[in-house]
């Protein structure tokens, strides 16, 4: 099984995706780690470094082919990252969609990097400003379009453990039999 989880900073995509890998005894990728591995190495913060990745594709593709063939490759998976569920393409048996408002998004990432919440906010927008123009401009992919995903939660409605019994559930009731067939994923170009 290969489940993905997507979302914007700070919509618990890191924590939930850990607790459901514990929960269905599967292993864990973290794009994230990935990432912020790359900026520590290059002495940025995360914010930096996607503004750096602006002037430099090499940095995103580097991470999405690596991303994509773990997709590709490896099964018993949950793999995070903000574009897992497009990388994924079709080996994805799950694609799941986190988001919280950007208030408690930013108030989650101002407590895990002790930082002030105004400067959070602006710094997680920026970042997903960041973000959205390389992967439309890189892939063709819009972020915003939600339609490949199986389900979108806001994680701000349920505490962390309810919310792994959600999850659970909604694998849980997963009845091939009954599939109907996932949303295609169509239009995108897979150039690292």
């Amino acid at each position: 099984m290969l489940i993905t989880v997507s979302g914007p900073p700070g919509s618990g995509k890191s924590t939930n995706a850990v607790g459901l890998a514990d929960r269905l005894g599967l292993g864990h990728v973290s794009g994230g780690d990935i990432f912020r591995e790359m900026a520590a190495e290059r002495d940025m913060t995360p914010v930096e470094f996607n503004e750096f990745a602006e002037d430099d594709p090499q940095i995103d593709r580097d991470l999405d082919r690596r991303l994509r063939e773990i997709a590709t490759t490896r099964d018993d998976l949950v793999l995070e990252s903000r574009l897992a569920g497009w990388l994924s393409g079709d080996h994805a048996d799950f694609r799941f969609w986190f988001d919280a408002p950007v208030s408690i998004r930013a108030e989650r990432i101002a407590e895990r990097e002790a930082k002030p919440v105004d400067r959070a906010k602006a710094e997680t927008e920026r970042r997903e400003a960041s973000e959205r123009k390389r992967y439309r401009e890189y892939y063709d992919i819009d972020t915003d379009d939600l339609s490949i995903y199986d389900a979108a939660y806001n994680t701000a409605r349920w505490g962390p453990e309810a919310f792994i019994d959600v999850l659970v559930a909604t694998i849980d009731a997963y009845d091939p039999a009954t599939d109907e067939g996932k949303a295609p994923i169509e239009g995108v170009t897979y150039d690292f």
